[in-house]
């Protein structure tokens, strides 16, 4: 996907607004296309039979895991004409075909027919299999590890105390993720993507290892750290790789397998944590990473083979000033917003020097990065229209996310009365039908467009949204599982297109910076829609509980949940009171979520480019043809 979008040889009528050659920019700033946007140039730019063997610049990213094949930075050529409009990646085909059995496109004149290619696709596709697996590995491990502790605090606090601290085992872990993205992001497109999701892989299995060997609360709080340190370049890297691998068309079928094991693992962590922490011992849950993390290991170091690229003229540049800068932004800005209203009110001290530091420490960072020569968060990636409105979108997403995941299980436990392992059922199903309309949303955006998708899902997460408050009082299990089912459905037709979309608009040597900056704006997003949300459950219930007509009642979201786990100690009426404000509380945050909705819809409507400029797949040269 390294070439231009529109391209005479590709029988395009118009083509996207390119910069200057060796850039690798390839789009527009403004993201504006004049006719060949949103289309997978599998479908509406074929390259002529044995035409597929075509050089270019931006890099390969079919090499990766067994396609072999390069594409052009600048635009696409003529099947038989090399393109010689970028510099910034290599040329010729060097990459796992020629080691695992990939084969190149025929050479111009060869004659194959359909046959051969189909010959050549299974052949790419079977390259490809060994570095899936070690993705999905990987996503899995870094998904896991964020859910696994939940159910094995009260084992590790028996062991190790810290009961006042032990919410930093996850929050150390989160912000180690989120801030550390971006500079993979950039990394990876600097020296490429083995060798950042290699050390990715050592560092977090190392933060695993000195896990299980924790003595104290503190001890393993700072080895968690180190864990979000390698599950950063999991979580970026993994996305990268993945579109790499794959050509437009193909791409939502990777990316929802990846969804599929992401939510998979999310849900399956806390069991799985509580089983080993209960029938073994807690450490167990950081010690079985070791097996899992050594295969996904060995399969990338064995089958990626990403293509040699030339040696630039001066040596890259890395900007540690930049990257130093963002990680502190990031730590302070989320701790603020993670312990704010928890450890210590919004008002006090601690909140408003965090939120102040990270303020001053974000005007420095846009002084260092646009001095930079090589800057960690370019400018372009919010000047340019598609990016920075699936950035915003997707942080948009994040912040909605959190009424689901959050608050839907305490509302299913404190509410409709059910056990922990039902109510992680009833939000577990919007995990089914999340991958599946992910995998099918290629069929809506092929028709018509990636934009116009992405408004159809999140119009309709918007609707299931405002549906939750008309809920019955309790109601049944099945109403709540049901408008997640429908609201896994809507997510997925909203954000994989928006994912695969703004992939498409860059080429291989900015891919890696553009997927690490709309990940890390959706877990912005999660981390201040926690904080938003938070803030407003607690102030409705403590208006609801105010003027509750009997004494000694909670006075917060966690107290009340605690007392109605236990319903005997308190009267009827008191129990049907908390479980009223509860309810309440939870359709103000569902309200909340909506809002959220209603925001990343208009910025679509008025940021988002109706068409993406996408680049043409078709001058890549890949060995399955497209």
């Amino acid at each position: 996907m390294d070439g231009a979008d529109g391209t005479k040889a590709a029988g395009t009528a118009g083509s996207a607004e390119r910069t200057p050659a060796g850039s690798g920019a390839d789009t527009a700033e403004t993201g504006e296309a004049s006719g060949t946007g949103d289309i997978p140039s599998g479908r509406k730019a074929t390259v002529a039979k044995g035409g597929a063997g075509v050089s270019g610049g931006a890099g390969v990213s079919g090499g990766a895991g067994g396609a072999g094949v390069s594409g052009g930075s600048g635009g696409a050529a003529a099947p038989d004409t090399p393109d010689t409009s970028g510099t910034s990646g290599t040329s010729g085909p060097s990459g796992a075909g020629a080691r695992d059995g990939a084969a190149d496109a025929p050479a111009p004149g060869a004659g194959a027919g359909a046959e051969d290619d189909a010959v050549a696709a299974a052949r790419a596709d079977r390259a490809r299999r060994p570095v899936v697996a070690a993705l999905m590995l990987g996503m899995g491990l870094a998904a896991i590890d964020g859910t696994v502790v939940a159910t094995a605090v009260p084992q590790i606090v028996g062991d190790l105390g810290g009961f006042a601290v032990f919410s930093w085992l996850f929050s150390g872990y989160l912000l180690a993720v989120t801030v550390t993205l971006p500079v993979y992001g950039k990394l990876s497109d600097t020296f490429g993507r083995k060798p950042v999701l290699v050390a990715g892989i050592i560092l977090f299995l190392a933060g695993s290892l000195l896990c299980a060997t924790a003595w104290n609360m503190a001890a393993l709080i700072a080895f968690r750290v180190v864990q979000g340190l390698g599950g950063g370049a999991l979580q970026g890297t993994v996305r990268t790789i993945a579109a790499d691998l794959y050509p437009l068309k193909e791409r939502p079928r990777i990316q929802a397998k990846l969804s599929t094991v992401w939510a998979t693992s999310s849900v399956a962590g806390p069991a799985l944590g509580g089983l080993l922490a209960t029938y073994a011992d807690w450490r167990w849950i950081f010690l079985v990473n070791l097996p899992v993390g050594a295969v996904a290991l060995w399969l990338v170091v064995r089958h990626l083979h990403e293509p040699a690229r030339p040696r630039p003229a001066t040596r890259p540049r890395v900007d540690w000033a930049g990257a130093l800068t963002v990680f502190a932004t990031g730590a302070l800005l989320l701790t603020a917003l993670v312990q704010g209203g928890v450890a210590w009110p919004w008002l006090s001290a601690p909140s408003l020097t965090l939120l102040g530091a990270s303020g001053a420490l974000a005007a420095l960072t846009v002084v260092i990065e646009r001095r930079a020569a090589e800057p960690v968060i370019p400018g372009w990636v919010w000047r340019r229209r598609p990016i920075a409105s699936v950035n915003l979108a997707l942080g948009a997403m994040g912040l909605l996310m959190v009424a689901p995941t959050v608050f839907l299980p305490t509302y299913a436990q404190s509410v409709l009365g059910l056990g922990p392992v039902a109510a992680g059922l009833v939000l577990s199903v919007m995990t089914l039908s999340w991958p599946v309309a992910a995998a099918l949303s290629d069929r809506v955006y092929n028709r018509v467009g990636f934009r116009n998708t992405a408004i159809t899902g999140m119009s309709a997460a918007l609707l299931v949204l405002l549906a939750f408050p008309l809920l019955p009082f309790p109601g049944a299990a099945w109403q709540p599982a049901l408008l997640m089912l429908l609201l896994g459905a809507a997510l997925g037709l909203f954000q994989l297109p928006l994912i695969v979309g703004v992939q498409s608009t860059v080429g291989w040597s900015e891919r890696g910076t553009t997927t690490a900056s709309v990940l890390f704006c959706r877990q912005v997003g999660q981390s201040l829609g926690a904080a938003l949300f938070g803030a407003v459950a607690n102030a409705t219930l403590a208006s609801r509980l105010a003027g509750a007509p009997m004494p000694g009642l909670p006075g917060d979201l966690d107290g009340v949940s605690r007392a109605l786990q236990s319903p005997a100690a308190l009267s009827s009426a008191a129990t049907d009171y908390l479980r009223r404000a509860v309810a309440t509380a939870t359709d103000h945050v569902f309200v909340g979520a909506a809002g959220a909705a209603v925001l990343a819809l208009l910025v679509l409507l008025v940021m988002a480019p109706r068409r993406f400029p996408v680049l043409d797949d078709g001058a890549r040269g890949r060995p399955d043809g497209t």
